[in-house]
């Protein structure tokens, strides 16, 4: 078994704010040190526009980013990654290699929906 992961207080997890958007553009992210997309996601009205850089190259090409929706922490302070500003952090779990398999809803839910 492996080990368990520090218990935190709902309160912990009530700060996290994630929420659901739609990537309208995806771009090739060269100046990365790893290999990243930088990621355009729509959050809605409340949240607006946000960019992400995300390490998602194995399982995603860049035409099929394009309207798919991604689950994303949108309240960290915004991350200076190479030359662009990531805002959001998206969310995922490794496969079996480390590639990252993006998190997503199975219904539909509009822009800027919080998980709770």
């Amino acid at each position: 078994m492996g080990q368990a992961s520090p218990q935190i207080g709902y309160e912990d997890f009530e700060r996290v704010d994630i929420r659901i958007g739609t990537v309208i553009e995806a771009a090739p992210f060269p100046e990365a040190r790893k290999p990243a997309y930088k990621l355009t996601i729509d959050f809605g009205p409340q949240i607006g526009v946000k960019k992400s850089s995300a390490q998602v190259t194995k399982h995603y090409a860049l035409g099929e980013l394009i309207g798919r929706r991604v689950a994303a922490v949108v309240n960290f302070p915004p991350r200076q990654i190479g030359p662009m500003k990531s805002e959001v952090l998206c969310l995922g779990f490794p496969d079996a290699e480390g590639g990252v398999v993006l998190v997503d809803v199975d219904r539909e839910v509009p822009n800027g929906g919080k998980l709770f």
